[in-house]
């Protein structure tokens, strides 16, 4: 593989690769047993106290939800002895698993982020992946696209991590051909799946990563809290989420939405946590959403808190970038150009701060 620095997305990646070197796309549905229900409660099959989880735990029916896949070219499912690193990428407050692709448009009649994708394992980029975009509201509700901040459904965005913790990435891993397993729960095998999970997202997906991933605050309506918003937004602060660094080794934030948690508490979850290889944070110096209350916020102090189980950090700001897909799809590049041990094989550490 090759060895990269964080760099603008060539327009040719957005093109169609060549026939052969198309991945395919398929909806799959599963089974959740980890979801905020109609009584704004947790509905789990695990042992969550009503502490952690901030709100009230009970037993229910599980639900059944879906998300896309992307498997590269090549993937074959009776090559059992070929294995693929998984990134998932999640979506925004509006958006559904359809985001990164009928949302992000398409460019020669294929979705453009399968094109970036099929384009850096054609040209030697970065290994065959696999790529998964899920739902990100972990509600009975899920298709519920709308902003409303008294409504389950934006809660569930809150609550994401326990269902990718124990239905989706067990489902992902025992369906596909991954080196990850998240059964083998043992000391060595924890170290070694973490290094073949991604997980990245934009905006809300963006703070899902950083809140639920590293390990900041989960958020509910000030209605029912009985809060104050500090975003105008009508959402507060509620209890910490445990994280998830022992499941990712690599996070990756497009323009995170303001409800993320500062950096010194993102750092402090770090520090605390498994060795973080690769923290991807981008954003447009023009987004009037995410910049400020998003970016900046999430930025300042991380690495200081964070110390030395940072090993890799970017913070590319985009020239004159928005809150689009122009800033996302570069995200993605980059990030999936420098996760998976792409780069910086040696053990120097990045400190990256630079503007495209």
């Amino acid at each position: 593989m090759k060895s990269y620095e964080a760099e603008g997305m060539p327009e040719e990646y957005k093109r169609a690769a060549k026939d052969i070197q198309q991945g395919t796309l398929e909806d799959v549905s599963y089974s959740v047993g980890n979801y905020i229900n109609q009584s704004r409660q947790l509905v789990t099959n695990q042992k969550i106290s009503g502490k952690e989880a901030g709100r009230e735990t009970v037993n229910g029916a599980p639900i059944t939800k879906k998300c896309s896949v992307y498997l590269p070219a090549g993937y074959d499912n009776k090559a059992q002895n070929v294995k693929y690193d998984v990134l998932y990428l999640l979506h925004g407050v509006g958006g559904s698993r359809e985001e990164w692709l009928s949302g992000n448009g398409k460019t020669d009649g294929n979705y453009t982020i399968c094109n970036i994708f099929d384009n850096l394992i054609a040209k030697g980029d970065i290994p065959p992946l696999i790529v998964v975009f899920p739902e990100g509201r972990s509600a009975y509700d899920w298709t519920d696209t709308s902003f409303n901040p008294e409504g389950t459904n934006l809660l569930g965005f809150y609550y994401f991590d326990y269902e990718l913790r124990y239905d989706l990435i067990p489902f992902i891993e025992e369906r596909y051909h991954t080196y990850a397993k998240i059964q083998d729960r043992s000391d060595i095998a924890i170290e070694y799946n973490r290094l073949h999970r991604a997980i990245g997202g934009l905006s809300m997906g963006g703070m899902q990563t950083l809140n639920l991933g590293l390990g900041g605050y989960r958020c509910d309506s000030a209605v029912f809290t009985g809060g104050e918003s500090g975003w105008k937004n009508g959402l507060t602060v509620t209890v910490p989420a445990p994280g998830m660094l022992d499941l990712f080794a690599y996070a990756g934030a497009f323009s995170n939405a303001p409800t993320s948690s500062s950096g010194k508490i993102l750092g402090d979850s770090i520090k605390a946590g498994h060795k973080l290889h690769l923290l991807y944070m981008t954003c447009g110096d023009a987004d009037e959403v995410a910049y400020g209350a998003g970016y900046l916020t999430a930025v300042t102090g991380l690495q200081e808190a964070a110390g030395d189980n940072l090993r890799n950090y970017y913070r590319i700001l985009i020239k004159d970038g928005v809150h689009d897909f122009a800033v996302w799809n570069n995200g993605a590049y980059n990030f999936s150009r420098l996760s998976f041990g792409n780069t910086n094989k040696s053990q120097e550490s990045y400190d990256i701060e630079k503007i495209l």
